[in-house]
């Protein structure tokens, strides 16, 4: 007996992440959800059990929180052996400077280090579903904002001088690429391929919390919005499709392979970051 595929799909309580787990429900997927706010969990929890009743877990967990990063983790293992893709979606915008209780840059932690912490933990997972045919497939969502970050910040990971909302998450941004391209590098012998990608402007309550200036911003490129299922299609495709299978370390928009900036395909900076990271959030 075949059993479906299994997805992991953080932020999955609205937004992209929500429209991107019911696709995949609809092809047949087995989706394991996460959220952190109550009361979009249990609204989404009820919209995608309907569609699958079977094949949805909705999961809560602050990802600006490494110990419930790794709790999750622990939960997500427990549910199922195998994950065949791991949708990095989970992501935002702090409007300040907030620290969390472990030390890090608020936007810094739920954007990079949530994923880079939550894929580790489940490398045993997803290397148990891989194969040369059939590889397994991580996913983070970056953002064009990246090409606004000239690069890490070394000596100011957690932006104590000149923090601006935006900036923060531009930095973020330009890690998730770094992240997943030095993933692809090291995850290639286990049959696991890495990718990040654009979702393009999409019309969510993503820039809710921002400052008003980045809330201004994204309310005057509205007219141009993707809804979240026109722009979960390429989240979808990434985790589903042959062709992204078939390569590893790129960057995505629309379901097309697109050139990053600069800055993020510095290999030196990718490993650099890899090392840090893991530093960050060693003994998690």
């Amino acid at each position: 007996m075949s059993h479906p595929k299994a997805a992991v799909l953080t932020g999955a309580s609205a937004g992209i992440g929500k429209a991107a787990a019911a696709q995949l429900l609809r092809q047949g997927w087995r989706v394991i959800g996460t959220g952190r706010d109550p009361a979009r969990c249990a609204a989404a929890e009820a919209e995608l059990s309907a569609i699958a009743p079977d094949r949805f877990t909705m999961l809560r967990a602050d990802m600006s929180v490494l110990a419930e990063v790794a709790r999750l983790a622990a939960e997500i293992a427990a549910l199922t052996p195998r994950i065949d893709a791991l949708l990095n979606n989970a992501g935002g915008v702090s409007p300040t400077r907030r620290i969390t209780p472990e030390g890090h840059e608020e936007t810094f932690a739920a954007n990079h280090l949530a994923p880079f912490l939550l894929t580790q933990k489940l490398m045993p997972q997803l290397t148990a579903a891989a194969s040369a045919d059939h590889p397994a497939r991580v996913i983070v969502v970056s953002s064009t904002g990246h090409e606004h970050c000239p690069g890490i910040r070394w000596d100011d990971l957690t932006y104590e001088t000149d923090f601006v909302g935006g900036a923060a998450y531009c930095h973020a941004k330009l890690a998730n690429i770094l992240f997943a391209r030095e993933l692809a590098r090291r995850a290639a012998p286990r049959h696991v391929v890495s990718h990040a990608m654009h979702p393009g402007v999409v019309d969510s309550n993503f820039a809710s919390h921002c400052e008003p200036a980045m809330q201004a911003y994204m309310e005057s490129i509205k007219d141009r919005s993707l809804t979240p299922e026109q722009a979960a299609e390429t989240l979808v495709w990434l985790a589903s499709a042959d062709e992204p299978g078939r390569v590893t370390g790129r960057y995505w928009h629309q379901c097309a392979e697109v050139t990053p900036a600069s800055a993020s395909l510095d290999d030196a900076a990718a490993a650099r970051l890899w090392a840090v990271s893991e530093e960050l959030v060693a003994g998690v």
